[in-house]
This record gives structure tokens, sequence and C-alpha cells, in this order.
């Protein structure tokens, strides 16, 4: 079978929606018919400059920045169009070739105008205006971009919405997500992760146990609610360390706040690392939080800490409710309070956090593996494939 995958972003970019298309294609590329022949063809579509990205090195075709004409040629070749997030020309195009396409969704961009169901510029959690008919505050909501920006984001909401509504099949990795957009032919397909060894953790608790944070510096990401629990730890005479591994704008102002907050002396700004250096850091920890405010749909670090075997703690989004189950414990969104107390319970009972940071590893690698996201794609496919030729 032709596939043709197209995401906007793809290596070297760095990011969930990359990660998780790098994983899929080059899984669907190894898949095996019984005769040992290739089950896919894939081709891999990207608006990503090449960089210093060896494309050579992947196990499947890659065109980057293509001419309209090129993308239009790559679709009427392939025999199913999979796009990652609701991209309108590819949806457009797809439609035209009359070939089956299938949506993947890493975001709200049906159901948001700036498709991470925020209110900006607070970065709230939103309520669901746009599904709710209160278009004047979609509007209203954007308005930092300029008022005919904010319309434009606001009617490109109604078109994907549209395009979606018409495709062959639309997935999302979670159940809530589907509950939210309310898509028609919709199938829920967890994200998979490459399952890896867990790293051997000194015994006994350490006298500073380092709580860890992974993930972008930006307001949504909650890093600042974790100092703000942080400060109550340390008026509570907690041993701790926080190890902050990532970088972004964010950072010069949450470093300004931990002197504020007296916490600084607990706090390492690490940056951002290597793969390799963050294993070796996480394997020191003793924990991770994830206290995002809102804009997730899965939580691929949450599923990659939960595969570490490290407990998580993070915040009580629909989507990482479902992904975290019983492998993990949550605290109320935007509760530093909730966060303070979720995280006393796992420093004072360290035999509890570990037997939850193994249920969450067994979770992880039940439902979060990588064959089983790739099967999972293949199936789909290969019935659309089957419906037309039916």
């Amino acid at each position: 079978m032709r596939l043709l995958i197209y995401s906007h972003f793809f290596a070297p970019s760095v990011g969930g929606v990359e990660t998780v298309v790098l994983l899929l294609a080059r899984g669907l590329a190894s898949l095996r018919d019984s005769n040992g022949e290739k089950g896919f063809e894939v081709t891999l579509v990207t608006q990503t400059p090449a960089g210093e990205c060896d494309d050579g090195a992947f196990p499947f075709r890659v065109i980057r920045r293509p001419a309209w004409t090129e993308l239009w040629r790559a679709i009427c070749a392939s025999d199913v169009v999979h796009v990652a997030g609701p991209a309108l020309k590819p949806l457009i195009f797809g439609r035209f070739a009359g070939k089956p396409v299938v949506v993947e969704h890493h975001g709200f961009q049906t159901i948001c105008p700036n498709g991470q169901l925020l209110i900006e510029p607070a970065g709230t959690p939103c309520p669901g205006h746009f599904m709710a008919g209160r278009h004047a505050e979609c509007i209203r909501c954007n308005t930092s971009q300029g008022w005919m920006a904010s319309r434009k984001l606001w009617l490109l909401t109604f078109l994907r919405r549209f395009l979606c509504g018409g495709v062959a099949a639309n997935i999302a990795p979670t159940q809530w997500l589907g509950g939210l957009v309310q898509l028609p032919n919709l199938t829920a397909i967890p994200h998979g992760l490459e399952a890896t060894a867990v790293s051997v953790r000194p015994e006994g608790q350490p006298e500073r146990p380092v709580i860890a944070f992974v993930g972008r510096l930006v307001t949504t990401k909650g890093v600042r609610l974790l100092f703000e629990a942080a400060r109550i730890l340390r008026e509570q005479n907690r041993s701790f360390e926080l190890l902050i591994i990532g970088d972004g704008p964010e950072r010069t102002s949450l470093e300004s706040y931990a002197r504020t907050a007296r916490i600084s002396e607990r706090v390492q700004f690490a940056g951002r690392l290597p793969d390799a250096q963050i294993e070796k850091e996480l394997a020191k920890s003793f924990a991770v939080v994830v206290p995002s405010l809102g804009g997730e749909v899965f939580g691929l670090v949450v599923a990659e800490n939960m595969l570490r075997a490290l407990p998580v703690v993070a915040s009580d989004l629909g989507a990482f409710v479902e992904v975290l189950g019983n492998g993990g414990a949550t605290f109320h969104t935007a509760d530093a309070s909730d966060l303070a107390s979720k995280l006393v319970q796992l420093l004072d009972d360290p035999v509890s956090a570990a037997q939850l940071g193994q249920r969450g590893r067994l979770r992880a690698l039940e439902f979060y593996s990588l064959p089983r996201m790739v099967d999972a794609h293949a199936a789909v496919y290969r019935r659309l494939i089957s419906g037309a030729a039916g």
C-alpha cells in the first residue's frame, strides 16, 4: 500500500507531533506481510527544512517543502493520505483526488480557533466557546493578533471542521479528545512509544529527593505552579530539590520567581539536554511532575515517564487522567496546594511511590506500546482500502 503521511512539522524540528509521526512512519515502513514483502510504501511530506537532518537515513521517502504541483502528484500517487493535524492543503487535495483521507488530531484545531482550547492571552482553560456557539468569545480571545487575524482563525476553524467531517477516518489519541471534537468516523488510537529498560536507581530515600519537570518553559506548562507548590513544601521544612529540564521564553521570569519565593537554592535549571543525558538525570529522580494548565490532548511526557517507572504527578486534565489510569497521581489543575499535598504523600511513603511507578510502567507497556499504535493505524488503512475496493 502506498501511504502518504503529511506532517507540517517534522525532524529536525522537536515536539510531540514530530515524535509520534516519526515513530509511526518508521514502524509502518518496517511492517512485512506473510510473504516478507513490505506492507507499506511510506512517503512523508513536510514543510520543515532538512537543516542537518539526513533524510537518507529514514526507511521512507521524505519530501520537504513541496510546490503545490509536487504535493498534488504525490497525493495522486498514493492509496491513502494521512494528515497529522487538519492541514488544509493536503485535506483539500486528498478530497479532490478521491483518496481515502485520514486525519489524526494532535490538537484542538477543529473546535478552537487558536488550536489550544485556551483563553488568550491569560492561557486559562476554555470551557468550549466555539462548540457552544459563543463565537464572539472566540474572536475576542485572539485579538492580540489583530481583529482581522482573529476572524481568519475563527473562519478557518469552520472550514477545518467541515473538511474533517467528510474524511474517511478521524483518529484521536484519547477517548477524551474524541468526545470533544465530535467528528464522524472517529477511532481512538493511543500514541505509542518504544519500550526502554528501567535504569537502576539507588536504593533507599535520598536526603534530598529530586522532583523533575521535563518540557518547554512556557506558561501553559505550569512550571510557575510547580514553584508555588515547592514554596509550600519549603515552608513545611520538606527536603527536596527541583530539576527543570527544558528551556523556553519563561525561563528568565521563572528564575526571578524562584528567587522571590526563596526556593532558588532548591531549583536546578538544566536547560535542554540530549536524550542520553535526560535519561541519566531522570534515573536519579524521585518523581516527575506534569503541571500543565491546558492545551494537552495526550501527554507524551506522561507516558514516557510511566515507561521509566517513575511516579508521575499530573494535573487532572482529561487527557492526563485517561493516560495515567491507575498508574499515576493527579491534582486539581492550577491548584498549587493540592499539588503540594500530593507530593507530600509520595515523599512520606517512598515504598508506595515506587509501587505507583511500577503500575505506571505496566500500564504504559500494555496501552502505549509502539507496535500497538502501528498495528492499529495499519488496520485503519487496510479497512479503508478494502472498503473502497468493495
